[in-house]
């Protein structure tokens, strides 16, 4: 799993023209080649270069168990991937077994470029049942259960520790300001006479100190507070967009609230992406408390100088709810090596190759069994991530899995920026972001 806070900067997205091309597939054969000895050679491509030393690790591991088959894993960073796997599509070359990621994952089952692996994979009830559903269509299982990533609170202990505070075991939301979250903010920040938001006198242009880091990002911000206030992100898997119902509507402004009437998080203006420091200003200190996908950790950790907490998400008027974004291994339909490339996605969704990557540190495995292997990697490290799998024992959502999200990401974020610029109201912006990313799908 790899966060979106990385990648989005970068990211290029599935042209609309590019998608439709998808239609028209090439029906030649891409992906591997046969070797001397009838030895098969598959290819694999990722974009995490961090997660490559692990996969080829597994990849040993299957070469040793299928010794007639080799396989070379091709890295290619995020901001090309999609584009280049399309091309390849389009081209008939794509690679054997490829990375796929949820909001993508429509655009292409729907194309037929993906392979049907109802059949390899016998007991799906192993495997995190959000991911799982993520990558279903018609009933039939078309990409093997990776990983998993969901959404948590990071926190800096020298803060709360400063501030004399102590991270609850449970928080609490409410749209109007109501619960025990935005108390607790408040105590953490602090202007530059050491005066909180609360207090007479307090300087909101002036602020050492933020407690939150509330802003445009839709993976651990506002989808959150939306599902969390009972509301809903799509009408149906495969349906349209449906964010902009009243509780949809009130969940945005509290998240716009935090920043512009409650002054516990930073101006808009300087964590708007593309260009925003949120990330940043946590890494510095500035920022107390920071929602992130545990993804986040292998960057954020060697880039601070203070202990690193996590806490569950808070929990609003209908409970708590987080973000799972799991990634699957898909098997290209016209591999010239489809059952070879099936026996690869096979063995990448068994315990031997997936307790590799879990014990490593480098991902949550799919299978929710094996967790505690990567709770102890990162205790060693000095970080209890048990809070992300407590989370998930409650309600978890996928991102909107409905075709044209990639076209209409762009347009979606530069509407909810100028929501939390204070350009356009929350109701106005949801109702436009609907409007247009529904009108992407045509």
């Amino acid at each position: 799993m790899r966060d979106s806070v990385r990648r989005r900067a970068g990211r290029k997205l599935l042209a609309a023209a590019a998608t439709a091309t998808l239609l028209a597939a090439a029906t030649a054969c891409g992906g591997g080649s046969s070797g001397a000895g009838g030895r098969t050679h598959l290819v694999y491509r990722t974009w995490d270069e961090q997660q490559k030393v692990g996969l080829e690790k597994v990849m040993k591991a299957f070469e040793a168990a299928n010794p007639t088959i080799d396989v070379s894993v091709e890295l290619l960073p995020y901001d090309q991937y999609w584009t280049k796997l399309t091309a390849d599509v389009v081209a008939g070359t794509a690679p054997d077994v490829f990375w796929m990621q949820t909001t993508e994952f429509p655009d292409y089952v729907t194309k037929g470029v993906l392979a049907d692996l109802t059949g390899d994979i016998k007991d799906t009830s192993v495997y995190n049942k959000t991911v799982v559903d993520a990558y279903t269509y018609q009933g039939k299982l078309y990409g093997v259960p990776k990983d998993m990533g969901d959404v948590a609170l990071l926190y800096n202990k020298d803060l709360l520790a400063k501030a004399g505070v102590t991270m609850p075991d449970q928080l609490t939301w409410a749209p109007d300001g109501s619960g025990t979250f935005l108390p607790l903010l408040r105590k953490l920040t602090v202007d530059d006479r050491g005066r909180h938001p609360d207090d007479p006198g307090f300087d909101a242009k002036k602020v050492k100190t933020w407690g939150f880091a509330s802003w445009n990002h839709y993976q651990t911000q506002w989808m959150n507070w939306m599902v969390s206030n009972g509301g809903q992100l799509i009408d149906k898997p495969f349906g349209k967009f449906a964010f902009n119902s009243p509780q949809d509507v009130a969940a945005l402004q509290w998240g716009v609230d935090l920043s512009r009437k409650y002054h516990v998080s930073p101006p808009a203006t300087e964590t708007n992406p593309p260009t925003g420091q949120a990330t940043e200003m946590f890494e510095r200190g500035q920022v107390a408390i920071f929602p992130a996908n545990n993804a986040l950790l292998p960057y954020v950790k060697p880039a601070v100088k203070f202990p690193i907490g996590v806490a569950p998400m808070p929990a609003g008027p209908a409970g708590r709810a987080v973000n799972v974004n799991g990634l699957s291994e898909q098997v290209y339909a016209k591999s010239r090596h489809l059952a070879q490339a099936k026996t690869l996605a096979r063995y990448l969704a068994s315990p031997a190759a997936q307790k590799i990557m879990g014990d490593a540190g480098y991902v949550f495995p799919a299978i929710d069994s094996l967790s505690q292997g990567y709770v102890d990697y990162w205790k060693a490290q000095g970080i209890d991530v048990a809070p992300y799998v407590e989370e998930r024992k409650g309600k978890t959502f996928n991102l909107p899995i409905v075709p044209g999200f990639s076209s209409a990401e762009t347009d979606l974020n530069q509407t909810l920026n100028q929501v939390y610029l204070g350009a356009l109201s929350p109701q106005k912006g949801a109702d436009q972001a609907v409007k247009d990313a529904n009108a992407k799908q045509k």
